[in-house]
């Protein structure tokens, strides 16, 4: 397992900055993020390319974002979050596909995203409707020669791995963020590895609290300072044979955000 980082691909960032900076952080792999639709081009795919090449950096996946409101509670966010609300699905469908190309221009076998709010409930009529957008997804996905990661946290692991198995499709994965699921309240990620430990083919470095109340999400914290017990969640992906790499994830900014990663990274490199 190597430790990388996430970087964010965004019009006002120099990416060959944050490249330099992950390099000098003594790291050599990240997720790239992108949030912007505008950037899904050629040109911006040449611009990946060439740093990559420079700095020596492996992106192990693209997570791509999705247009149009989004609010990471328990109550809006059932409304506005990934591919579930009717409103927003097949535009967010739209920039998932062009996502999926541009991960391909980049040479980038797996696309991350969160989906949203997966009903609990299989007799939702919901349900079958975010499955249909999801296979047409993972069909662009292979024939892209990609695999289609479920980023966890909105829906519990059973939902989660019912969801891979509706669908059907052998090119489906799970992108594991253990803070997610504590921070959504839905599981203990340990525990989680047991429901769907085949599918993990990638892992965020995160950690992060239980909800103290019915609306908000748990609070993020540093790795290690959380609830994610993360020498018993190492020793668990090496009985279960993953060996891919865990990249660290911390959602603040300025050199707090820096501090905390390295802190991370040591401890990551301690526990593997």
């Amino acid at each position: 397992m190597r430790v990388g980082v996430i970087v964010r691909l965004a019009g006002d960032c120099v990416l060959e900055d944050s490249f330099r900076e992950l390099v000098e952080m003594g790291m050599e792999s990240c997720q790239l993020v992108c949030w912007e639709r505008e950037l899904l081009t050629q040109e911006t795919a040449e611009r990946v390319r060439e740093a990559v090449k420079r700095y020596g950096v492996c992106i192990t996946a693209f997570w791509c974002g999705w247009e149009g409101p989004k609010v990471w509670d328990f109550y809006d966010g059932q409304e506005t979050l990934g591919l579930v609300p009717e409103a927003f699905r097949f535009r967010r469908l739209s920039m998932l596909l062009a996502g999926s190309e541009f991960a391909r221009l980049i040479g980038v076998r797996d696309l991350v995203t969160h989906v949203g709010y997966m009903p609990e409930n299989p007799h939702d009529p919901r349900y079958p409707a975010v499955l249909a957008c999801l296979r047409q997804l993972a069909a662009k996905c292979r024939e892209n020669g990609q695999r289609f990661l479920f980023e966890t946290g909105q829906e519990t692991p059973v939902t989660l791995k019912r969801a891979i198995e509706d669908i059907g499709m052998d090119n489906l994965g799970v992108n594991l963020d253990p803070a997610n699921l504590i921070m959504y309240g839905k599981a203990n990620p340990v525990d989680a590895l047991d429901v769907f430990g085949e599918y993990v083919m990638g892992i965020h470095g995160k950690d992060g609290c239980y909800p103290t109340d019915g609306h908000h999400l748990g609070a993020e914290m540093p790795l290690g300072k959380g609830k994610v017990n993360y020498p018993a969640f190492i020793a668990r992906l090496k009985e279960i044979g993953y060996d891919g790499d865990i990249t660290i994830e911390r959602e603040i900014e300025g050199e707090e955000q820096k501090k905390d990663i390295l802190a991370a990274k040591r401890m990551l490199e301690e526990l593997i």
